[in-house]
């Protein structure tokens, strides 16, 4: 998950020299940040890319949106800002007459604003609202999926998603539990795969409920179908010699960004195996521990391209 701070404080982006040192920002390029978060990432690329470069940030959380505004405002025109998911970056681009861009950054997953401070449900800590929309505005939520999704469609958000072993015990206890009553928080929900786990198959490093809620969250926004869209359409976006850099921190997301990447012909892959965050970010930063970066360049005009 990205790690961003806390609004107002100084905040912290997941292997930012890394995705600096492939990307290369400089003066009158434009960019393109898929996953704005906080905007850790896109002031970097901005102060580096003085006085002339520009990015294009995307994120659909309204809130980090919000407070991405207030962090980049110093940069004027140079930074616009797109309340909507990468995946439709192709028609943003046609809509702002923009052919290509020079660099293109996913920084896939959660900050921790999300986490601590949205009160959408996203973390099993405490007791909120079982949404986990990262856009208000989507129809479905976690609460809607757990009270009407068939036992066997459960079993596989937690088992494909989540990677849940007991995915199918997960499942049964949650049907029988609304039956009784409507689950509609988190701490509800966290108390239902307590009871589900036998402790001797619980992990030892994470919490109980951890893929649970990370497969309920891809599943109400769509997370992979997002991924795969903007892994297909990206290569087509780049100008040649661009750079397309996906930091992922789920182990389908990795096998996803290395399938796509190694079957463009446009592509160099300029990552053999992913990226990971040295021992000190590691600990200074907890939540960076699974993050992979993989980076790839463009090579050549696309077919039919002129």
């Amino acid at each position: 998950m990205r790690v961003k701070g806390e609004p107002g404080k100084i905040h912290c982006s997941v292997l930012l020299d890394e995705v600096l040192r492939y990307l290369e920002p400089q003066d009158g390029k434009v960019y393109a940040d898929g996953n704005l978060g906080m905007g850790g990432h896109s002031e970097a690329i901005l102060e580096r890319s003085g006085p002339g470069g520009t990015v294009i940030g995307f994120d659909w959380d309204r809130d980090a949106l919000s407070l991405a505004r207030k962090r980049l405002a110093g940069f004027g025109d140079r930074i616009q800002f797109v309340h909507d998911n990468f995946a439709n970056l192709k028609m943003w681009l046609a809509k702002l007459k923009i052919s290509a861009i020079d660099g293109l950054l996913l920084d896939l997953g959660l900050s921790s604003y999300q986490l601590d401070e949205s009160g959408r449900g996203f973390s099993f800590q405490g007791s909120q609202p079982l949404d986990m929309r990262m856009d208000e505005r989507g129809e479905v939520t976690a609460a809607h999926l757990v009270n009407t999704a068939s036992q066997e469609e459960l079993a596989d958000i937690f088992y494909y998603y989540g990677e849940e072993k007991q995915a199918r015990r997960i499942a049964s206890f949650i049907i029988e539990s609304r039956k009784e009553k409507e689950i509609t928080r988190t701490d509800e929900l966290v108390e239902i795969v307590q009871k589900a786990v036998p402790k001797k198959f619980r992990p030892k490093k994470i919490h109980v409920a951890t893929k649970v809620f990370q497969g309920l969250r891809i599943a109400v926004n769509r997370e992979f179908e997002n991924l795969e869209k903007i892994l297909v359409d990206g290569a087509a976006l780049l100008n040649p010699g661009a750079v397309f850099c996906v930091i992922s921190f789920h182990s389908i997301e990795d096998r996803l960004v290395k399938r796509a990447f190694n079957r463009d012909i446009n592509l160099q892959v300029l990552t053999k195996r992913p990226v990971a965050p040295s021992s000190l970010e590691c600990s200074e930063n907890p939540r960076a521990r699974s993050a992979k970066l993989r980076a790839a360049k463009k090579l050549r005009l696309d077919r039919g391209e002129t």
